[in-house]
């Protein structure tokens, strides 16, 4: 899992079928990796900071989806990060 920022929405006209219904959204990772985009279920919202499950098999059994073409899901929205000193 990585903890990301929604920097946007992503819109298709034209997507894979197991993607009808699917909200995606572009993420930014905290650690300054590249931008992903995500499937999001948890309707997060520009400048959220969120949790992305970054795995194929996992975004298949939260989405319930056997032939979704995803690795991303957004899993949580993050309400606060406690660090211990």
């Amino acid at each position: 899992m990585i903890l990301a920022r929604v920097v946007g929405n992503v819109f298709c006209t034209i997507k894979h079928p197991a993607l009808t219904g699917c909200r995606l959204l572009r993420v930014a990772p905290e650690n300054g990796g590249p931008e992903l985009v995500a499937v999001d279920i948890v309707r997060a919202g520009p400048g959220d900071l969120v949790i992305v499950q970054n795995e194929g098999n996992a975004a298949r059994q939260i989405t319930g989806r056997e032939d979704i073409p995803a690795r991303q899901v957004i899993v949580g929205v993050v309400d606060s990060i406690h660090r211990e000193a």
